[in-house]
């Protein structure tokens, strides 16, 4: 029989007047208490308590970078913010899986492909290399990480750019290159 509150991991929290006595430190304080709690939060979404546990470090590790201790949002910050870290990883997963598939599926790379087809796709990524070897090094960047599965919001941290822009950098980028492709094809 399954049980299901065997897969919870238990948040036994501690008085605050045991944790206020060790930990002087507002950061240190506020760790103490909501570690727990962070960590099982993104355990629910996960469902592997080590990734939990990273999920919980770097939470903590962005709102000390960013935020006072003392706020009375900190604790909510930090469990909202399990939940959306834990969520990436799951779609991280899920995107590279695709990938991965998607490579794995590519019939240009299959060993019983025509030989002559082979060639001609080998020749014309060379041709989109060079192109993309002329191409600014901002939109070039865009592409291959676009075309690399990426999204918006990745390439837009990836390349300093608001992710708003993405779209109009990407779309700009591509017809430069597929200018770039067609001077080298017609000299």
């Amino acid at each position: 029989m399954l049980n299901a509150e065997a897969w919870r991991p238990t948040v036994i929290r501690a008085p605050l007047s045991a944790i206020s006595g060790r930990a002087p430190d507002p950061f240190e304080r506020l760790f103490l208490l909501e570690y727990p709690k962070v960590v099982a939060i993104a355990y629910r979404v996960l469902a592997d308590r080590p990734a939990a546990e990273d999920i919980a470090q770097e939470v903590f590790l962005k709102f000390h970078r960013s935020f006072n201790p003392d706020s009375e949002r900190a604790s909510g910050w930090l469990h909202a913010a399990a939940v959306h870290s834990a969520l990436n990883v799951i779609r991280g997963e899920r995107r590279r899986a695709q990938r991965e598939t998607a490579h794995a599926l590519d019939r240009s790379l299959t060993a019983g492909s025509d030989p002559e087809h082979l060639v001609e796709a080998a020749e014309q990524r060379r041709e989109i290399r060079r192109a993309l070897s002329r191409l600014p090094e901002r939109s070039a960047a865009i592409l291959m990480l676009r075309y690399s599965g990426l999204s918006y919001a990745e390439v837009a941290v990836a390349v300093g750019i608001k992710v708003t822009n993405v779209g109009t950098l990407l779309r700009r980028a591509e017809e430069a290159l597929r200018k770039e492709v067609n001077r080298a094809t017609s000299e």
